[in-house]
């Protein structure tokens, strides 16, 4: 089976398949219902919901930079099953914070003194809690799975992930804010009983002891990536790839709000469209590679992406508000405009394309190392993704401080899939070194 769908039925996958599926839905539910609360009901400043959107990415992000390099020893030098057990104890408490949050600002309570500032502690702590996940949920495949499967398997994460950020979305545009605060607890406590079921993962190498120095130890587990062509360049990739992604999720709730003129329910909308794509993307690259982990599909997918991020810019340029309704436009109405379904074809195309680029990038990260090494080699990856997706959600936060319309930001991400192709690239060539070395000795 290219989709290898018959790993949903393994107690080696399923388990891990379904807390990562709630956890992702989870994070997205939570994010989106904050930050879409803000910007529709207590900013009104195209320039304000902007830099709260951004804050808000980057305020989730910086664990990533800080703590990963902790959080990949953590997995490869302890049990993986136990590290997961722990971390989603520790959501419950940290929604039941952020629920608290959300409440007091649907109740219209201490909103910006106190409700917000709640709410971004839960953001922040989400943060840590998906720092000390990530590792695992790619590098502990290969410990369960066969080489052979571990393709199939990261492609299945991934677009069970993206599925679960469309749920997770969807929900967040289209109930209540105190319905979430609610929802945020219980689908914490189902995905603490989901990973009581993962496997048993002991590290390869019993005893090693963990530096907890979090700049030393983030600093030697870069370097160590280095000499590895094909690691280091995957992650190179991945983190430009990611990049883009931040600066077009902080752009996509102010656009579809004073561009596009349409409501809250639309702007979820637009993240379920790149959802989809993303999880479309991520099972169709594992059918044309049929199960083999490389790079030669990528530079083409993000050049793809690219154009079709101009399409979407021309498209937003085009766009005009209609006179015949006054007040912010439902989905229904969005979808009656002539240029709709222009809009949400060009994003499900950014996504697909997307997905088709970074999936492949992932599984190197698993396969090109040793397992022992594999956490410390993705925390490695998220270290350098979160530098960068800081970078990029500053530089967008910059670009609407200088007053540069959301419109023509959207040119800079069209521009940077060029650097991720040529990134992509230098992978393949480095792939394509590497296989004839290994198979140089058997001439």
């Amino acid at each position: 089976m290219l989709t290898s769908t018959y790993l949903l039925k393994q107690r080696r996958f399923l388990p891990l398949f379904v807390t990562q599926l709630l956890n992702a839905f989870n994070d997205n539910l939570y994010k989106n219902a904050m930050v879409l609360f803000v910007v529709y009901s207590v900013y009104n400043s195209a320039e304000a919901e902007t830099i709260f959107s951004g804050v808000a990415s980057a305020v989730f992000i910086l664990p990533f930079f800080v703590l990963s390099a902790l959080a990949g020893q953590l997995a490869d030098m302890r049990d993986k099953a136990m590290v997961i057990r722990y971390v989603k104890a520790a959501e419950i408490a940290i929604m039941t914070v952020g629920a608290i949050g959300l409440t007091l600002a649907w109740m219209g309570m201490l909103t910006e003194l106190v409700a917000i500032p709640l709410m971004m502690i839960a953001l922040f702590a989400m943060g840590v809690h998906s720092t000390f996940f990530g590792p695992i949920k790619y590098a502990i495949l290969p410990q369960h799975l066969k080489r052979e499967e571990v393709l199939a398997g990261t492609g299945l994460v991934e677009a069970g992930t993206y599925l679960a950020i469309m749920a997770g979305t969807i929900l967040a545009g289209f109930i209540d804010v105190e319905i979430a605060a609610v929802l945020v607890i219980v689908i914490a406590t189902i995905g603490f009983f989901a990973s009581r079921s993962v496997p048993d993962a002991p590290p390869f190498v019993k005893g090693q002891e963990i530096d907890r120095n979090i700049i030393r130890s983030s600093i030697r587990l870069v370097s160590a990536t280095v000499h590895k062509h094909e690691v280091f360049y995957a992650i190179l990739a991945i983190s430009f790839f990611w990049t883009i992604g931040a600066v077009l999720f902080i752009q996509f709730p102010p656009l579809a709000k004073n561009v596009l003129y349409a409501s809250k329910e639309v702007a979820s909308l637009f993240l379920v469209i790149f959802s989809i794509g993303v999880a479309i993307g991520s099972v169709a690259i594992n059918a044309l590679l049929k199960g083999n982990v490389s790079a030669r599909f990528s530079p083409l997918s993000v050049i793809l992406m690219g154009l079709c991020v101009a399409a979407f810019y021309l498209v937003c340029r085009m766009w005009t508000r209609n006179v015949d309704v006054p007040d912010l436009m439902d989905i229904t109405t969005f979808i009656a405009q002539p240029l709709a379904p222009v809009v949400l074809i060009t994003l499900l195309l950014i996504a697909i394309f997307g997905g088709m680029f970074v999936v492949p990038l992932y599984a190197f990260l698993t396969t090109k190392v040793d397992p022992s090494e594999a956490s410390r080699t993705v925390a490695a990856n998220n270290i350098v993704n979160a530098g960068a997706m800081v970078i990029g959600s500053v530089f967008a936060l910059g670009l609407s401080a200088v007053g540069i319309p959301l419109t023509e930001q959207l040119l800079l991400s069209a521009a940077m899939c060029l650097v991720s192709a040529w990134l992509g690239w230098l992978l393949f060539k480095a792939e394509r070194r590497a296989a004839a070395a290994e198979a140089a000795p058997a001439e």
